[in-house]
């Protein structure tokens, strides 16, 4: 299994990422804090908190280099940690 981070901050983007992950086989789930979903369900996924971003989990029966590319718009951005002295 691995795990991105993804920011579906909007209901436009929950509608398009539901969209770009239901056409793929095997499981992907989306954790929130102690809260876990089916990524393919809108309705679970508004049921977490969208203010902040979630790690999409995608058991070895989901990984695909087609999905790597279909969920790159939803990936959160990178935090800069480097020092600023």
């Amino acid at each position: 299994m691995k795990a991105v981070s993804v920011l579906l901050n909007t209901i436009d983007k929950v509608r398009n990422f539901v969209t770009a992950v239901s056409p793929f086989s095997g499981e992907l789930d989306l954790k929130s804090g102690r809260y876990t979903v089916d990524a393919k369900s809108i309705m679970g996924i508004f049921s977490l908190d969208l203010s902040r971003p979630m790690d999409l989990l995608i058991h070895e029966n989901a990984e695909n280099p087609d999905l790597d590319k279909a969920i790159q718009p939803f990936l959160a951005p990178m935090k800069d940690v480097s020092d600023k002295d």
